[in-house]
This record gives structure tokens, C-alpha cells and sequence, in this order.
């Protein structure tokens, strides 16, 4: 897997030089000027925690999940009062571990975030489906949040039992969700479980759209070397024939593909926090995307709370992005959307796209991954699932060994991917 992702960023960047991730950071953080600014917050508390699950998080603690907010909340006042007066932004998730744990604290956060930033386009949280009761989202409702995130993965006993996960009553999920509206009610769902048929995948995504849920995310499992899960991964082509089949089934029905792996009802119902040109993130493990840096927080809870106690930001690592790396990281994620506009990317870059990978594009087009129309490039079937191919190299390459680092490690010195 290494060979793959190190030859294709190589030929990419043109250069063997590797991601280098430091132990530094910018102390003023250049964010002013970015255009699409997304907000993410993360909270890293679970009531349980999920063998499969590969996220930053701990066990609940009420004690703790306070503390770290009360940091949390420093943080956010020590970064957004760089910027004189308020600065536009286009969204905010809350992501975890399982944020709703601390849905009595969550206007606090965005309050503190909206003193220096102006939300356009709504507020995202994630939630277990244990947190979908009419008392929880009336407090997220009453804090402003307007889209929210379940984490379903199955509603087949089959498959909640290999992945740990207790039933799901859908009756008493479709009360609680006709209780409270929000703007996008996602479910979400992993795809490429051992022994999963389209027929198990069409009936997860059919009751999720009888049941409250307007837009939906199937996401490929995915076997990271540092959870305990004994789950083992589809072989390639029958996760080809699952993924085509069912995306067929989707776009046949209607429905809006807003992604690789999310479709809609509606179009406005959309529920994405990776698909920004530039993001701030704040807490334990959160990233930050600026044009020439990427930056990723400590994992270590007491550490995070230790560096804002000194009043630092808990930066654990910082990427400084040489141009052609920042082009890759722009296009890898824009592509998430199965579509790249060359305008923007010239817009972005202040240089033309096929200037910078004409040859790449020319060779994607003979491939049968992507197709051209009106100037807008479009990823076929057979695309979106080699995205996906290389998407799986690229998380076990490069994402699963630096989090399994910074699993152990705080502030590691440097990693090198």
C-alpha cells in the first residue's frame, strides 16, 4: 500500500519528497483571507466505545467533559480573536465521539464561536441513535443546530452484532424525529461488511428515508490496524458491484448525489463537514486546512486541557504544504464530490487546471473515470469506486499510521508519510 500512495504522490507532486508533519505551529494562524471557511468542533466522549471505530475518544466522564469544554472554550476565543472583528464561515460541525453528551453546554460553544465568526450555511452535529429522543434534540434545536448526523450503520441485527452495536427501535426513532424538525436529518451506514448483499444495503436505506432521514451516507468499512475490531473487509470486486449497484439504485429513485457516498431526497438537505476549501478546527484531535498549512491537534484529552491552560494552542503537528502538495489535497477532497470545477480551482490557485495536470486528466478521461461537460469534470461509477480504491490506500498509509501515533504519543516530534 505504501509503494502505491508514495509513487502516486510523487508523480502528483512532482517530487520524492514526503509529507513531513513538525512539532510547531504558527502562533497567529492566516485565516483572514480564506474564502469558504468550514468550522469543526470535536468532542471526543462516548457512553461506550465502538471496537470498529477509529476516531479520537474516551470515555465519558462528566467531571472531564467539562473541563474540556471550559478548554474548548478558550481555544476558540484564543484563535478567532486573531481576526479583528466578526470573520464569515460558511458552516460548523460537531463531530466525536458523541457530542451530544454535552448538548447542555453546546449553545455555550457556539455562542463563543459566533462572537468572532458570522455562520452562513447551518450547524451539523453528530449523534448516536441512543441521543435521538425528543428532550436532546429540543436543546440542540434551541442552540441553533439545523442538520444533524446518526450514526445507524445497520438496522439489521446481522450486522449491529459484528459491529457491537445494540438494536435500533425504529418506532421510537421516527417519534422522536417527527418531533423536532431540522433543515437535514442524515443516517449513516457502513458498507462492505462481511456477507452485506445490495438487498441488506436497499432495505438499511429504505427505512432510513421511511423513517425521518432526508439524506443518507454509506460509508465504506474500513480495517484500521490500531482498533480491536475483528471485522474483515469485502474483497475489491464484490465491494464494486455492491457500491455500483447500489448507487445505480439511488440515482434511479431520484435521489441526489452530493458525494461518493451520500445521497438526498431534496438537494438543499445536504450534510458534509470535509468539503471546504479551508477549515478551522478546534478540540482533540480536530484538523485545520489554510492555504499553505495543515495542522492537527493532540489526541491526549490532559494534554489538550494542559496546553490551554498555558494559554497555547494544542497543536500536536503542522504540515507546511509546498504548492503542488496543497493542488493534491484540494483536488483528493473536491473530487469527494464526484465533480471538479476548474474555475474554482484557478480561483484558488491563480493558475489554470489543465496547465497544472492536463496529462493527469487526459489520461483519467481515456480510463473511463471522469467525463467533461460545459467545462466541468464528472466522476463516472467506474471512477467513484477507484476513488474509493485509493481512498482505502491512502487512509492506511498515511491516516492510520499518524493516528495510531498520536494515539500513544501527544506531541510527537515529527512523522514522515
Amino acid at each position: 500500500m505504501s509503494i502505491i500512495t508514495n509513487l502516486t504522490r510523487m508523480w502528483l507532486t512532482r517530487s520524492a519528497k514526503p509529507f513531513l508533519f513538525r512539532n510547531e505551529y504558527d502562533r497567529q494562524l492566516s485565516f483572514s483571507d480564506c474564502d469558504n471557511l468550514g468550522l469543526y468542533v470535536h468532542i471526543p466522549f462516548c457512553q461506550s466505545i465502538c471496537s470498529f471505530c477509529p476516531y479520537c475518544k474516551v470515555p465519558f466522564s462528566r467531571e472531564l467533559c467539562n473541563r474540556y469544554i471550559d478548554a474548548l472554550l478558550t481555544e476558540i476565543h484564543l484563535v478567532g480573536s486573531q481576526h479583528s472583528g466578526r470573520k464569515r464561515a460558511s458552516s460548523l460541525y460537531f463531530g466525536g465521539g458523541t457530542p451530544a453528551l454535552a448538548a447542555d453546554r453546546l449553545k455555550e460553544i457556539i455562542d463563543a464561536l459566533q462572537e468572532h465568526f458570522i455562520l452562513t450555511d447551518g450547524i451539523g452535529v453528530e449523534l448516536h441513535p441512543n441521543n435521538i429522543v425528543p428532550s436532546v434534540l429540543k436543546l440542540l434545536k434551541e442552540a441553533g443546530v439545523t442538520r444533524i448526523s446518526i450514526g445507524i450503520q445497520s438496522f439489521q441485527e446481522k450486522f449491529q452484532s459484528i459491529l457491537g452495536r445494540e438494536a435500533v427501535d425504529v418506532s421510537t426513532l421516527r417519534k422522536a424525529l417527527n418531533s423536532v424538525s431540522f433543515e437535514t436529518v442524515s443516517m449513516d451506514f457502513i458498507f462492505a461488511l462481511p456477507g452485506q448483499t445490495f438487498h441488506d444495503l436497499k432495505t438499511d436505506i429504505d427505512t432510513a428515508f421511511e423513517n425521518g432521514a432526508n439524506h443518507i451516507a454509506i460509508y465504506p468499512f474500513i480495517d484500521f490496524s490500531f482498533t480491536s475490531s475483528e471485522v474483515k473487509e469485502m474483497p475489491g470486486k464484490a465491494k464494486q458491484k455492491l457500491l455500483n449497484d447500489i448507487t445505480r439504485y439511488c440515482l434511479d429513485r431520484g435521489f441526489h448525489r452530493s458525494s461518493i457516498w451520500t445521497f438526498s431526497k431534496e438537494k438543499d438537505a445536504v450534510y458534509s463537514s470535509m468539503t471546504r476549501d479551508n477549515f478551522l478546527g478546534f478540540g482533540c484531535s480536530a484538523t485545520t486546512l489554510l492555504k499553505d498549512q495543515f495542522k492537527i491537534n493532540t489526541f491526549s484529552v490532559e494534554g489538550y486541557c494542559r496546553r490551554i491552560h498555558e494559554n497555547e494552542l494544542p497543536t500536536s503537528l503542522t504540515l507546511r504544504f509546498s504548492m503542488r502538495q496543497r493542488m493534491i489535497y484540494y483536488l483528493f477532497w473536491t473530487a469527494y464530490t464526484t465533480r471538479i470545477n476548474p474555475v474554482d480551482f484557478e480561483a484558488f490557485f491563480g493558475v489554470p487546471l489543465q496547465k497544472m495536470y492536463g496529462m493527469e486528466l487526459k489520461i483519467a478521461k481515456a480510463l473511463g473515470f471522469i467525463t467533461e461537460k460545459d467545462g466541468i469534470y464528472q466522476m463516472t461509477l467506474k471512477g467513484a469506486f477507484y476513488y474509493h480504491y485509493y481512498e482505502n490506500f491512502y487512509t492506511l498509509a498515511y491516516i492510520d499510521k499518524m493516528w495510531g501515533i498520536l494515539r500513544k504519543e501527544a506531541f510527537p516530534e515529527e512523522i514522515k508519510l
